[in-house]
């Protein structure tokens, strides 16, 4: 025989049993709850996650071509881009109701990219002179002086001195235009002249003594040294001053280049521009002298 217990004890158990399942059910309640309120909050979060990413999507992209070459182009120590042209990109192209996507490209692909569609402009430090018909331009929103380094004992003080020498540069840029077209008469005729896809080759060239100069925009060398702490002597003569640009192709009929063009210099007149530049060089003084070169 199974022994229940007595009609008093049947009753307290089964008031306390009511009472455990009436906790019971007040706790999965109270969990429900919780669980619909997390449920909701993560949809929440999702949902503003969504909505700030359609917000970011929603403005049309334009793909920038694109070269590592401080201190117009590089990154950052979050790993995102960073730079005088990124920045100066992102301002006006936010103005334009734009979202720049930024494309790291082979340098000497960029014409062909640009006209097959692979991207809509080209970035990145890209000199205007001598290129006028080239492309479609937006700019000059800043000013750049090519010229060409030594090392601090070397025999080498002006442009002439270069006579039988080798000469390393950044293929497809205007200091190897101007080293093999043979044009310019203050240029004596070089041993050699090494042309190097990756422009941060040549200095390393330079130190070990495999080249006696190298040639690049000033503002590039002077980032290198002090990335470096490495020591250069620049010549005082310059090969050129250029005009910097953003390069579109001359079959793209959107008119985005004379937009640019427009915002690059409201850019300017605002002061914009000039507080960009010096975010990465001492003084913005000297670069936004921007008249085109008639050359």
């Amino acid at each position: 025989m199974t022994a229940y217990g007595t009609h008093s004890e049947r009753t307290v158990t089964h008031e306390r049993l009511l009472i455990s399942m009436k906790k019971a059910t007040g706790f999965r309640r109270c969990a429900f709850a919780l669980a619909c309120l997390f449920v909701l909050l993560l949809a929440g979060c999702g949902q503003t996650a969504d909505m700030a990413e359609q917000g970011k999507s929603s403005l049309p992209v334009l793909r920038i071509g694109c070269d590592v070459y401080p201190p117009y182009n590089m990154t950052g120590a979050d790993v995102k881009p960073t730079g005088i042209d990124i920045d100066l990109a992102r301002e006006a192209l936010h103005r334009m109701g734009y979202e720049p996507e930024f494309i790291n490209i082979d340098w000497e692909n960029k014409k062909a990219l640009l006209e097959d569609g692979e991207i809509d402009c080209i970035w990145s430090s890209f000199s205007i002179d001598g290129r006028e018909e080239d492309y479609r331009w937006a700019g000059p929103y800043m000013t750049s002086r090519q010229v060409v380094a030594v090392v601090p004992g070397s025999g080498i003080t002006s442009l002439s001195d270069l006579a039988g020498k080798n000469v390393a540069v950044q293929a497809t840029t205007k200091p190897e235009e101007i080293f093999l077209s043979g044009t310019d008469e203050r240029i004596p005729a070089l041993r050699n002249v090494f042309s190097v896809q990756d422009r941060e080759l040549i200095y390393p060239m330079l130190s070990k003594g495999y080249v006696d100069a190298v040639a690049a925009h000033e503002t590039s060398i002077l980032q290198y040294m002090r990335d470096y702490g490495v020591e250069y002597r620049i010549l005082e003569e310059p090969l050129l001053t250029v005009g910097l640009g953003v390069a579109f192709a001359r079959s793209d009929t959107r008119g985005i280049d004379v937009q640019l063009g427009q915002t690059l210099e409201q850019m300017r007149t605002d002061g914009t521009t000039k507080e960009i530049i010096e975010r990465y060089l001492p003084s913005a003084e000297g670069y936004l002298e921007v008249a085109r070169n008639e050359g």
